[in-house]
């Protein structure tokens, strides 16, 4: 692209909306909006649900190896 060309590209006045196509991006942006909330709402639920599924396996780990060592110091 030319130096000229980007002049006159810079130069063009921004398309002037009607009412309607003004509505129907904020309607567009609002469904937007709603759905990305909902997607950071599901992936918050997945997070939280596979942490706690972690912490309860750690748990059992450490409670098994709680009692692996108890049991070794009794026989010893």
């Amino acid at each position: 692209m030319h130096f000229r060309e980007m002049i006159s590209y810079q130069r063009r006045d921004p398309k002037i909306l009607t009412q309607a196509e003004r509505e129907a991006r904020k309607v567009f942006a609002a469904q937007e909006a709603e759905k990305a909330l909902s997607e950071y709402e599901s992936a918050q639920r997945a997070f939280h649900a596979n942490r706690e599924r972690l912490k309860a396996e750690r748990l059992a780990r450490e409670a098994a190896a709680s009692k692996t060592s108890s049991l070794a110091i009794q026989d010893s």
